[in-house]
């Protein structure tokens, strides 16, 4: 199966198991859930049965300290990380990607300004979109784009990804496990690429 942080914690909560009761607690508070919490509640649902021929883990580890916790969880059963996927797209391309986005905040429909443009939008002498026209294609009503779908929240964001998590690429590398996947081509070229390494 395909295991989330997000989705594992929700689970452990609503399960109402001891680690998941912790989780809660923070969780509750407006806290972050420690990584202790996390690699314990990775732990409980990697022992379920549907995980026993294996499990991809997504989004995780995202620092070193997570990835060697893992690790030693893994070695506890005689098991280890077998493979890492990094999906690699230039900065330029994931500014292009986030700042286009926009989103129909009601329904969750999305929009690109290049790739997938709501029927509505319309140019300006410049260039530049006309914000009043960027409207959803069912409704009619205004679209909206997240706060941090900035060119300055990403900057940060790959200053953390370079910090914190490129170091994981290093800590797996030297293991033969690391593949490296071109993500700035088209969708099914993506998965075609992906698909040769499991």
């Amino acid at each position: 199966p395909q295991l989330s942080t997000g989705d594992m914690l929700r689970a452990a909560v609503a399960e109402g198991s001891e680690i998941g009761l912790q989780a809660k607690a923070v969780m509750e508070t407006g806290g972050l859930v420690s990584d202790e919490i996390v690699i314990g509640i990775i732990s409980e649902r990697i022992a379920k049965p549907d995980c026993a021929k294996g499990f991809i883990l997504d989004g995780f580890p995202r620092t070193l300290e997570q990835a060697k916790a893992l690790d030693e969880v893994l070695a506890k059963t005689g098991e280890a990380v077998t493979l890492v996927l990094a999906f690699d797209v230039p900065a330029e391309a994931l500014e292009e990607r986030i700042c286009g986005r926009w989103t129909h905040k009601a329904s969750g429909r999305s929009y690109h300004v290049k790739y997938t443009p709501p029927k509505s939008m319309q140019l300006k002498e410049d260039g530049s979109f006309d914000l009043e026209t960027m409207l959803d294609d069912e409704t009619g009503e205004k679209l909206e784009q997240r706060d941090d779908d900035t060119a300055e929240a990403l900057k940060s964001r790959l200053e953390s990804y370079f910090g914190k998590t490129t170091p994981i690429l290093d800590h797996y590398t030297p293991k033969n496990i690391v593949r490296k996947i071109n993500a700035n081509q088209a969708p099914d070229a993506v998965w075609a690429e992906t698909e040769q390494h499991l």
